[in-house]
């Protein structure tokens, strides 16, 4: 199953694959051909050109939403793999994964069929400093009782999650949970001004650069691209507002910016604009929105319309530059549509029930937002869903003159076992390290994480494609930036889409569909340019071309390709 969508003043491919397809002892080997770089400067020198390189453009696929040891849930799940190790997964070694045996090392072992041909991982910016502090052992932090209780080695009831980030946040599980403001940090953990813990958080974060820069392969093969990246965690009354910021290059700023000193997303845009992309340094991010569907309509509501018409078409403009792309599959559901929704016209579409994270029988939203989808509580909203997000989008230009939701496709998994890409479901070892080691567990709906998550909602998850000239970080930046993006649910299909119009109706069977289609019109994330005289409707071409699997591995023919209107 395959959708597509088309807006009048925007294309772009919601292009979205629903069929699926018929450590601590891991050997420290060094990436082949991949030299580390001992600055920013020398891991950007001028470099050639790839040797695939191709001015139509390859389709390259990856997984920008991964964590590592050094998340807080990762760790409290038993995952102990850290970013050298996810990124040599990611090419194609072997990673070693939860239950741990008595000496504290994983005893699972997974492999992907196909390496991946980019990644970036991507921990919680939020109290990474605290967890590495917590589990380093000699830190100034280590053995003290909020340390000891995040580890495990002081028990809490049901060693829950919210039980174990009480000892690190020096909150309490009720706090945790049903958070109104942003939450601080543990004067225990990280002294009366925070200062330990941000030391650490920096010292976290040049460790993932480290790992990034040793794995992003700079020679002309081009075998691999690393992307510096990190998630910022906002869930304000436990609903999911999170973005993964990824950056262009290796020139970033010397902390991540998390949601624990910028509690709201306007001053995340505008601390990114600041520090990196206005900055005249050469740093330049963007932001990719995840799990609209767990965010109780927060992701996409427009607020603030009672200040000045200035101030909204400024903070619109900042939001569509900073924020190009939206995740529309991971392996906490599907963000792309919802039947029934208040406020949405057209008919019934099957495609829709594709895995719905939320319950049937979760209430709508209407024209408001909730709290507590993190708990599966409060309702659901329309505008948890990038097709909806999207008609918003044509509203507000309408509106201000600024579309804030010109949003391009992804997808990845938000692994929590620093596993990029392992979304076959033939051999899926599920993402949660020892919280669904098994079968038995990643079939069961027994609450986990404090109650947020149940195993058998969960999925392997997807990946992100990209069209681009090589596999280059500055190519596949811009390929993301201009919106040259699709995401599917794990199998490697091809799709394309231009829009024109003035395209020949046998275009279909030229073998120059490609240039004709770049030449004659736009691709997909594109922008029509406005209608020549006497043109009558846009003329679509779209291409899709199955997974080609790989020895040993059989693909799923495609079904269909679906187009959906939005008005």
């Amino acid at each position: 199953m395959r959708h597509a969508a088309f807006r009048p003043d925007t294309l772009l491919a919601l292009l979205l694959a629903l069929g699926g397809c018929d450590a601590a002892d891991t050997p420290r080997r060094q990436p082949p051909a991949v030299a580390p770089a001992t600055d920013a400067a020398a891991a950007e020198a001028p470099r050639g050109p790839c040797d695939a390189r191709s001015p139509l453009r390859n389709p390259y696929y990856g997984d920008l939403h991964i964590h590592t040891a050094l998340s807080f849930d990762a760790f409290t799940s038993d995952a102990r793999a850290l970013p050298d190790d996810a990124y040599r997964f990611a090419r194609g070694e072997p990673l070693r994964l939860p239950p741990l045996d008595a000496q504290g090392h994983p005893t699972r072992e997974i492999r992907l069929e196909r390496p991946l041909d980019f990644a970036a991982v991507t921990d919680h910016a939020e109290w990474i400093g605290e967890v590495s502090l917590c589990t380093r052992p000699g830190s100034p932090a280590y053995d003290l009782a909020g340390c000891r209780i995040f580890r495990g080695d002081t028990p809490v009831p049901a060693d829950s999650l919210a039980g174990r980030m009480a000892g690190l946040t020096g909150s309490t599980p009720d706090q945790l949970l049903g958070q109104v403001s942003a939450p601080g940090r543990s004067v225990e953990v990280c002294g009366p001004d925070g200062s330990r813990c941000l030391e650490a958080q920096g010292t976290a974060w040049e460790q993932t650069r480290a790992a990034t820069e040793r794995w992003n392969d700079r020679s002309p093969a081009c075998r691999f691209t690393a992307f510096h990246a990190y998630e910022y965690t906002a869930t304000p009354q436990m609903s999911k507002v999170h973005r993964n910021v990824v950056f262009r290059n290796a020139t970033v700023p010397e902390r991540p910016i998390s949601y624990l000193e910028e509690p709201d997303v306007d001053d995340l845009f505008r601390a990114l604009a600041d520090r990196c992309n206005d900055a005249g340094t050469g740093c330049q991010a963007l932001a990719i929105p995840h799990n609209s569907n767990l965010s109780n309509g927060r992701m996409f509501t427009v607020t603030g319309r009672d200040t000045p018409l200035h101030a909204q078409r400024a903070r619109a403009a900042l939001r569509a530059r900073m924020e190009p792309l939206v995740e529309i599959m991971q392996t906490k559901g599907d963000s792309e549509c919802r039947n029934g929704m208040h406020g949405v016209v057209g008919p019934r579409d099957e495609l829709c029930g594709f895995e719905k994270f939320r319950r049937p029988d979760t209430p709508d939203c209407g024209e408001g937002t909730g709290s507590g989808a993190l708990l599966d509580q409060g309702c659901v909203s329309r505008l948890d869903f990038v097709r909806y997000a999207l008609i918003e989008g044509l509203r507000e230009q309408s509106r201000l003159g600024v579309n804030p939701y010109r949003l391009g496709i992804t997808a990845s998994t938000d692994t929590h076992n620093a596993a990029p890409g392992d979304t076959e479901e033939t051999s899926f070892e599920g993402v949660f390290g020892v919280r669904d080691a098994d079968v038995a567990s990643r079939l069961s709906n027994a609450a986990q994480l404090s109650g947020a998550i149940t195993n058998l909602r969960l999925n392997p998850g997807g990946l992100v494609g990209v069209w681009a000239e090589e596999n280059a970080r500055d190519a596949l930046f811009d390929a993301m930036l201009r919106r040259e993006t699709f995401g599917t649910s794990g199998p490697r299909i091809a799709p394309r889409l231009f829009g024109g119009w003035a395209y020949d109706r046998g275009l279909c069977a030229s073998p120059a569909l490609v240039e004709q289609g770049y030449a004659d019109g736009v691709p997909m994330g594109g922008e029509l340019p406005p209608a020549p005289a006497g043109a009558g409707a846009p003329v679509l071409v779209v291409s899709a071309l199955r997974d080609p699997g790989a020895p040993g591995l059989k693909t799923a023919k495609l079904q269909r390709i679906q187009v959906i209107k939005g008005w």
